[in-house]
């Protein structure tokens, strides 16, 4: 899966988008991936953001909030209605991070895996 999905964020015709934070010495700490997909609810697209990872060393420094505003900024330009995501309940840090970014609707998640 892991070479499918490093193709995917380097194919143009692809969807899915990728985005890295360095630290001052230009060390990868965090990454995101997000993808666009029409809506039956509005002319322009969905942004769901599907991954955010933030090494431990640097949780709590801006790295996380810095590419989720990046990722708003791409969804802006591609004239997106919406980011979204989703995260465990249980996600206290990621959670108290999300709950100054953006709305929590109370929206549950069903899912059939196949």
């Amino acid at each position: 899966m892991k070479n499918t999905t490093w193709s995917r964020l380097r194919d143009p015709d692809e969807p899915v988008w990728g985005l890295g934070a360095c630290d001052g010495t230009g060390q990868l700490v965090a990454i995101v991936h997000y993808l666009f997909h029409r809506s039956t609810w509005t002319l322009g697209p969905y942004c769901y953001l599907q991954d955010l990872f933030t090494s431990e060393a640097a949780r709590g420094r801006g790295a996380g909030r810095g590419l989720i505003e990046a990722v708003y900024g791409k969804a802006r330009e591609a004239g997106a209605n919406r980011v979204y995501w989703l995260t465990q309940e249980d996600n206290a840090t990621a959670r108290a991070l999300y709950d100054k970014l953006a709305d929590h609707p109370g929206f549950t998640v069903y899912r059939k895996l196949f």
